[in-house]
């Protein structure tokens, strides 16, 4: 069976991390993002920024964009789950957000600064937090109920998920 180049670290599992240790894994997936995604995009033309990493995939430039797009809805996601009882939190057309004027020709740098801002608060929101906060929840409208656990989870494999999407293009690519 050919991989499915779509996941190449697998699809998300929505088992959440329910340890404390899971959870410290998880969180320091999220800090890694900021320095793992500059990493990824590092000394990449715009030609090659601008180059789809698979047949109707977004491009490294539209995969950063999104990262910051994202993980900005995740820290308010993670702020209204901290702060509101069972918020319902608004999800977002991703595809059609990859393609507005902000993303498409924009450079990469200002949503890696972004991210690294929106990753440094949302790292240090999280670490502080007792266990019983992870068992907060909210409702997806498209996933159905989630807890911070669970949400914490999606986005450690997220970002490392898109991560992964442009290292394996460079890899095939031979960049």
């Amino acid at each position: 069976m050919t991989p499915d180049i779509r996941y190449p670290i697998g699809p998300w599992d929505r088992i959440a991390p329910s340890d404390a240790a899971t959870r410290a894994t998880a969180i320091d997936a999220l800090a890694a993002v900021p320095h793992a995604l500059r990493q990824a995009v590092a000394g990449l033309t715009d030609a090659q920024l601008d180059t789809p990493y698979r047949d109707g995939g977004w491009s490294p430039r539209q995969i950063c964009h999104h990262v910051a797009d994202s993980h900005m809805n995740s820290f308010i996601r993670f702020k209204l789950g901290l702060t509101e009882d069972t918020p319902t939190i608004k999800p977002y057309d991703e595809n059609a957000w990859a393609i507005t004027p902000d993303v498409l020709g924009q450079p990469v740098e200002v949503s890696l600064s972004i991210v690294d801002g929106v990753h440094a608060r949302l790292v240090a929101l999280l670490r502080v937090q007792p266990a019983d906060a992870f068992d907060r929840g909210l409702m997806h409208p498209e996933r159905g109920p989630m807890t911070l656990a669970q949400l914490l989870g999606l986005y450690a494999w997220h970002g490392a998920h898109h991560i992964a999407q442009i290292t394996a293009q460079r890899q095939r690519n031979g960049w």
